[in-house]
């Protein structure tokens, strides 16, 4: 009797992971065809042939360094009313000033309104734009008088504090503060040029000159925001504060810049008050510059530490000696950490890499001497200069550099992406704390996740309420009118850059996503999850048009880093 051919059963394709790449479930997985366009046998390319060859693609890796010319954005006449007469006041500068004072003009050309609701007028009880408001409906009369609410302005809410005012911008313009700091050195006293390692008479002068938070802050467990440049601003920061972040930091401002009293440098060191014990990070080359800078910004702001920038990669920085580049210098690290020490009513703290080469760590031979420094904190980044981050961090070399500290805490930062990371390196005795920076801009509830020991399946839903959140403190930050508005958006799109790295847990096979493996193409439970997902920069800008409305008119927007730069 013959036998029975039973009926073939169809199986899933088998989809071959390559190295590198999440493990995300099958049925969620974009299959794309394998084959290529290649040129038929029986027609080969003829040599010296005009037809395109094909372009490699080249690897991806440090910054756009043309993205501000190409994110540069136009703005109309419309939007450039004079800032008294939006509000309904008398223009001081009358004829002269150069801009508009046509009220009606403005209305009949300005840009489309968000709202009825405005949030600075619902914050202040006012709001500082006038008209030029995108929301200004809110606090605006019929025949365009400004709304104030007298109970709210009467409370004075304070949004931010180290906002420097104009008289000292002007002050250090003219570099009449450098005169002052020199005129209030006591006789005695060591100039800061002249600073060396002092003995018990110079440590008593310094107890008596300063009496800030030094030696009264306990870093030990803490979770660390790492200090991140153009993305970890402060409405980003609002964002971790409210994941339950202990430690923040400003963003990487230059000593230079700040001694010559720039506005947009100065804004870098702006503080929310929920950010309980927050840093001021400064870079630079030269113990006299970063001297000047750490007592001024000691004197002026309200600051926690002050931290030392050894770790910054980027040509930018390297090359003009800051950054990543002192790691090469020991005797200049030694007269910048003294300076800034001796001049501060903080702690100073100093943030590095394992070296600037790949195969020669140096970090475990300074340690031991930022404590003799003065240096209450180390963070050591577990990659050199020229990894990058190309590399896994090296935490067996953190924890190693961790045994060669007596009393200065260490912390450890690289690659932690889920709390189950954060804790087996917690747990091995690896570090004294983490500092966590790229996996909180993919997934900023990860301090949640770690305080709770638990993941967190997030819907797409609750994640477009962070970013909502983001946007609403972001105009509060920046402000709500057209340029307000578009820098909202920018900063938005930055963090996108990174947002969109994430994989919802229930869609991996293993957890926990890992840092080094990147999500193949993937739709999500639903349409606003694939959207989420897109690495395409079109999406972003869609993603932004839902909370902050239309983008302007051929609009264009190029990431800042190129590892994460998609265009669409």
């Amino acid at each position: 009797m013959p036998a029975v051919e039973e009926p073939q059963q169809s199986l899933p394709p088998i989809v071959e992971r390559e190295k590198g790449e999440a493990p995300i479930k099958k049925e969620y997985l974009v299959v794309y065809p394998t084959e290529r366009a290649t040129v038929p046998a029986d027609k080969p390319r003829a040599e010296g042939s005009s037809e395109p060859q094909p372009k490699r693609r080249e690897k991806a890796s440090g910054q756009n360094k043309n993205r501000k010319q190409k994110n540069k954005q136009v703005y109309s006449d419309a939007s450039r009313l004079c800032a008294q007469i939006a509000l309904g006041e008398e223009c001081k500068f009358g004829e002269k000033c150069t801009f508009s004072h046509d009220v009606d003009d403005f209305l009949a050309h300005r840009d489309p309104e968000f709202g009825d609701r405005c949030v600075l007028f619902d914050l202040f009880g006012k709001c500082r734009f006038g008209l030029r408001c995108r929301f200004s409906s809110a606090h605006t009369t019929d025949n365009h008088k400004q709304i104030v609410d007298e109970e709210k302005a009467k409370l004075k809410t304070v949004y931010c504090t180290n906002d420097l005012g104009r008289d000292m911008q002007i002050r250090l313009r003219k570099r009449q503060i450098t005169k002052i700091l020199e005129n209030e050195v006591k006789e005695g006293e060591q100039p800061i040029a002249e600073i060396d390692e002092g003995g018990e008479d110079a440590e008593t002068d310094r107890s008596k000159r300063h009496k800030g938070t030094r030696g009264h802050i306990d870093y030990r467990g803490k979770t660390y925001l790492a200090p991140l440049t153009t993305v970890g601003n402060l409405p980003f920061r609002r964002i971790c504060k409210g994941f339950g972040v202990d430690i923040t930091c400003s963003e990487m401002a230059i000593a230079t810049n700040l001694l010559q009293g720039q506005h947009t440098e100065w804004a870098l060191l702006k503080r929310h008050p929920c950010e309980d014990l927050f840093g001021i990070q400064l870079a630079g080359n030269r113990s006299d510059v970063l001297g000047r800078a750490a007592e001024i910004v000691s004197r002026e702001c309200e600051t926690d530490f002050i931290d030392l920038n050894m770790g910054c990669p980027i040509d930018m920085a390297y090359n003009n000696g800051g950054g990543s580049a002192l790691m090469g210098h020991p005797k200049k690290i030694s007269r910048i950490v003294r300076t800034m020490h001796y001049v501060t009513n903080c702690d100073v703290t100093v943030k590095f890499r394992t070296g600037i080469n790949k195969n020669d760590n140096v970090a475990h031979t300074l340690i031991p001497q930022f404590e003799e420094w003065g240096a209450a904190l180390g963070t050591l980044h577990g990659r050199s200069r020229q990894q990058r981050y190309t590399k896994l961090a090296d935490w067996e070399y953190i924890a190693q550099c961790k045994k060669t500290t007596s009393r200065m805490p260490l912390f450890g930062g690289g690659d932690v992406m889920s709390w189950e990371e954060y804790w087996d390196h917690m747990d091995n005795q690896c570090a004294d704390g983490i500092m966590i920076g790229r996996g909180a801009l993919i997934k900023p509830w990860i301090f949640k996740e770690i305080n709770e020991r638990k993941v967190w399946d997030i819907s797409a839903t609750e994640r477009l309420d962070i970013l909502k959140d983001f946007t609403k403190f972001g105009m509060e930050h920046w402000g709500t009118d057209t340029v307000g508005i578009n820098n909202v958006r920018r900063y938005l799109l930055e963090w996108q850059s990174f947002l969109h790295r994430y994989i919802p847990v229930s869609l991996l096979e293993v957890l926990p996503q890992r840092m080094n493996e990147r999500p193949p193409p993937f739709v999500g439970r639903n349409d606003l999850e694939t959207l989420m997902a897109s690495d395409k920069v079109s999406d972003w800008i869609k993603i932004s048009e839902m909370l902050l409305g239309p983008a302007p008119d051929n609009y264009t927007f190029l990431p800042k880093h190129k590892s994460n730069s998609y265009e669409g």
